[in-house]
Order: C-alpha cells, then sequence, then structure tokens
C-alpha cells in the first residue's frame, strides 16, 4: 500500500504568530528586510539579496519588463515569464537592464495615419493619455509629433480624423537630446511648463519620455535594488524543454538570477536543466528550482545544484492541480517541512538553502507567518496582478475596476512546457484558470502599506530582522471557531464609502 503521511496538510490561515517582547529596538524604522535569493556559505553573504522579501511569479498575467522595473526599484525582483519566444523575453530582461530611473520608454505609440479613434482605444487600453506619434508607431521610431488630451474633443471631433491633423507636430515640441540628466531634464519640463519631455537621438529617433508627474519618483530610493553597475536587477523563468537556447540568449541581455517554472519540480528533468547551467556557466549563473513540497524533492534539487528551492504545489488563487490531479500539500506544513530540511541541510554541510514561498498567501498576515514559518522570500501572483504595473488590461466588470489574471496552466497561456513529462508538446488538461482580481492601483502605494503592516508585526513579535523572526517568533494553531472571533462579529457595521 501507499505511504501514508499522518500529519494534517495545513494553510496559513490556521496559524497566529503569538507577540513577543517589544524592545525599545522594535520600531518600523530599525526593521531590515534584507533577505539572501540564493545559496552561500555559513559565515559568507549571498551574492544576490533583495531588499524586501518579495518576488513576482512566472506569469504571463504579472511579470514583465515593466513589471521588473517597478519590483526592483522598491527593493524585490521579477522573474520575467518563459511562456514567451526567447526573443522576447530577452528583449524584456534587456529592457529591464537598461532602465534608467525618471527615463520612460514610451508604451503609448501611433502614426500620424492612425485615427482619433485609435488614440481613444489605445488610451482606453494602456492608461496613458500621452502618445508619441513616431513614423512606424513604434516606440524607438523617428518622432513625428505628440498627442495629448488637450489636443481633441472626443465629443466634438470626428472618430475617423487622422492624427496628422491634430496632433502637435515636431517643430513645436520641446525636446531633450539622448544623454541629457535626470535633473537637466526636469528642468526643462518645469521651465516651459510642460508635463512631457520627449528625449530624441540625433537622428530624431525617439529614446524615452520623462514626465512631471513621475517628479517625485526620480528622488533617490534607499531600497532600490541595483547590480554593481547600478543597473536594477531582473530574474527571468525557464522551461526543461529549450532551456539549451534560452539561457544562452537570457545570460546575454544580462539577466541576474533564473528559476525553472514548473508545477511540479520534484522531477529528472529539472536536474538535466540545472546540470546544463553548472557544466557551462559553473557557479557563475544562478538557477532556482522548484516547486516542491516536503524534504525529499528539497534534497533532490539542492544535490542537483539548485541555489534556491521553491515551495509549493496547488496554493495558487488560480490553480487547480489539486483539483485536477489530488497532487499537492497544505502550504503551510509544505513549508514547515522544507524549512526544516533546508535547515537541517545547513547545520550538516555549512551551505545555506534560501526557500522561497510560492502560493496561499491571501491575507498580508499570511506573510508574515511564511517568513517565520521558515521562507526566506515570497513569490506571489495574484497579489502583484492587481497592479498598474501588471501587463494585463484594466476592466469594468458589475461596475467594479478589475485586471484579468490567469494561471500558466491555463489554456489561455498555453503554457505546457511547465507541466513537461517528456512527451508531446500539447497541453491535454487544465490546471490554472482564467479570471478577474480587485484592481488595486499603483505597486509602490500597496507595496509600501503591506511593508508597513510586516514591520509592524515583527515589532510585535519582537524580531528586527527575518533572521530573528524565524528564531525567535511563536505560532499556535487556531481552530475555526477562534478564526471567527479574530474578524469583526456580534456588532451591526455602519455603512460608509468604504464597505458599501
Amino acid at each position: 500500500m501507499a505511504q501514508i503521511v499522518d500529519e494534517v496538510s495545513r494553510t496559513f490561515n490556521e496559524y497566529l504568530l503569538i507577540p513577543g517582547l517589544t524592545t525599545k529596538a522594535c520600531t518600523p524604522d530599525n526593521i531590515n528586510l534584507n533577505t539572501p535569493i540564493v545559496k552561500f556559505r555559513k559565515g559568507e553573504t549571498a551574492a544576490i539579496e533583495l531588499n524586501i522579501p518579495f518576488v513576482s511569479a512566472i506569469m504571463q498575467s504579472v511579470s514583465d519588463d515593466k513589471m521588473a522595473i517597478a519590483l526592483a526599484r522598491n527593493g524585490g525582483l521579477s522573474f520575467i515569464f518563459g511562456s514567451q519566444s526567447i526573443e522576447s523575453q530577452a528583449e524584456m530582461v534587456r529592457k529591464v537592464k537598461k532602465y534608467k530611473a525618471g527615463f520612460v520608454v514610451s508604451d503609448a505609440n501611433l502614426t500620424p495615419e492612425h485615427t482619433l479613434r485609435d488614440v481613444l482605444e489605445l488610451k482606453a487600453q494602456t492608461g496613458f493619455s500621452t502618445i508619441g506619434i513616431t513614423h512606424d508607431g513604434t516606440s524607438n521610431g523617428k518622432l513625428l509629433g505628440l498627442v495629448a488630451s488637450r489636443d481633441y474633443r472626443p465629443g466634438r471631433d470626428s472618430l475617423d480624423k487622422k492624427i496628422k491633423d491634430f496632433m502637435t507636430p515636431f517643430p513645436k515640441l520641446i525636446t531633450g537630446n539622448f544623454g541629457i540628466s535626470l535633473d537637466k531634464a526636469n528642468d526643462i519640463i518645469w521651465d516651459n511648463k510642460i508635463n512631457a519631455l520627449p528625449i530624441i537621438d540625433e537622428h530624431q529617433y525617439l529614446k524615452y519620455f520623462v514626465f512631471r508627474k513621475d517628479y517625485d519618483d526620480h528622488k533617490i530610493n534607499p531600497n532600490e535594488l541595483l547590480d554593481s553597475s547600478k543597473r536594477l536587477l531582473v530574474g527571468a523563468g525557464i522551461n526543461t524543454r529549450d532551456y539549451a537556447e534560452r539561457i544562452p540568449k537570457l545570460i546575454e541581455a544580462g539577466v541576474d538570477v533564473l528559476c525553472i517554472d514548473s508545477s511540479d519540480g520534484f522531477s529528472a528533468w529539472q536536474k538535466e536543466a540545472i546540470r546544463f547551467v553548472r557544466d557551462h556557466y559553473g557557479d557563475s549563473v544562478k538557477i532556482g528550482a522548484g516547486n516542491v513540497v516536503d524534504e525529499d524533492g528539497f534534497n533532490y534539487l539542492v544535490e542537483a545544484g539548485a541555489d534556491f528551492i521553491k515551495v509549493g504545489i496547488g496554493g495558487g488563487s488560480i490553480c487547480i492541480t489539486r483539483e485536477q490531479k489530488g497532487i499537492g500539500r497544505g502550504q503551510a506544513t509544505a513549508l514547515i517541512d522544507v524549512a526544516k530540511a533546508r535547515d537541517a541541510y545547513f547545520e550538516k554541510t555549512g551551505i545555506y538553502i534560501p526557500v522561497c514561498s510560492d502560493g496561499g498567501i491571501v491575507q498580508d498576515y499570511h506573510m508574515v507567518l511564511a517568513l517565520a514559518i521558515g521562507a526566506d522570500f515570497l513569490m506571489m501572483g495574484r497579489y502583484f496582478a492587481r497592479f498598474d504595473e501588471s501587463p494585463t488590461k484594466k476592466l469594468i466588470v458589475n461596475g467594479t475596476y478589475v485586471k484579468e489574471y490567469w494561471g500558466e496552466g491555463s489554456n489561455r497561456a498555453r503554457n505546457w512546457q511547465r507541466y513537461d513529462f517528456g512527451g508531446s508538446d500539447s497541453l491535454k488538461f487544465e490546471e490554472g484558470v482564467d479570471s478577474y482580481v480587485p484592481y488595486a492601483g499603483k505597486l509602490q502605494d500597496n507595496l509600501n502599506q503591506t511593508i508597513s503592516k510586516i514591520k509592524s508585526t515583527m515589532c510585535s513579535c519582537g524580531a528586527t530582522t527575518l533572521k530573528e523572526l524565524k528564531d525567535t517568533a511563536k505560532i499556535t494553531l487556531v481552530s475555526s471557531t477562534s478564526i471567527i472571533e479574530g474578524g469583526a462579529h456580534d456588532v451591526i457595521l455602519k455603512e460608509t464609502k468604504a464597505n458599501s
């Protein structure tokens, strides 16, 4: 008969943190959220550390170059999705590594022959009101003009009106030359009372925009995650099919860390992919693996040479692997088991393998629980999919703003490579759904609030670092009744704008 594991499979919702001694040192401004993302030896420092313990999921609906830039500027890291062509993924990596704070690559562009209808459709799709008009409609074509909201009246102008008839033409534009400093660009914006400054090269080709509204964002961000050349850090997801072709292109583009994207990482295919990296690049290229849910899976991938291990099967909000295949484990239990294996391996070898908790996060306090249980950092999809910086459309559904969110195991993603068993290249059944998530606004605004909650909770636990949290936190199981007790109960809530 099968081996039966008697331990109950539990979720984060079944645990609570017990307060520890809050000393005078436990204030939010003293909390350090730095955490390693790749393995290191005892007494040494990891080659890559995060300034906040967050990475965005390897998903089409979450992690592109825009998300990668926004998250790295706030101290975290994105793994750009691999379910796209090698060339397009490498180009996304390249855009992140070339990013300069305050200089924005134009994401809304048309040609002079497009119409007002095209302008309105593009604005609705992207949310951008400033549109660069280039000779070929690309973000780096020859700049011929600019369209802003002041240039047209939707209720009065014909939707068939050509852009060339109402755009601000190039001779009337104020521009900056490629290579200009950000301070100088902002001086031009303020001196000329304009909202956007196009940055062009010597041949009039559009390179960037600098926006007045971003002025406050140009201040130095102490959490910005940078490499030794002061460039933003970025990761990329790979699969176990085309890694021999994909990895060299991603390295050439400047990727800082790789991660194998799979629903089940306890696999000989992952071992082969890791071995390819070690054989061709030694330890200079960092690669994570997973997902696993127990000690056996962890040890297998560690012995294969993985730099970090991702934990979680079936716990994501759009994942239906457990429902479809009966495979998985409660995220809290899986993380407890793998963290014990990580600590035992460190004790035995002196090598620390960071653990990433992937899935199962519903409330912000679940993040602190995951970190206290043993995770070094968290990978999240739904959390980041809600923000302006995610690559999906913002829609109105039943009177509410939402953003699209679909799983890599859905037919929409068509990412059959992450379910590879060495067979035919097709998705036989879905392990993810196509859905919506409530629109939440800008990443930075939401992230700041989440970080504040985490720091406050850590103060209550008496910990100022994530290592202290792991070493000293006390956690208790909760009953279904105590979960009810933890929320508002036995009162009649007032109707307010916030909850109406």
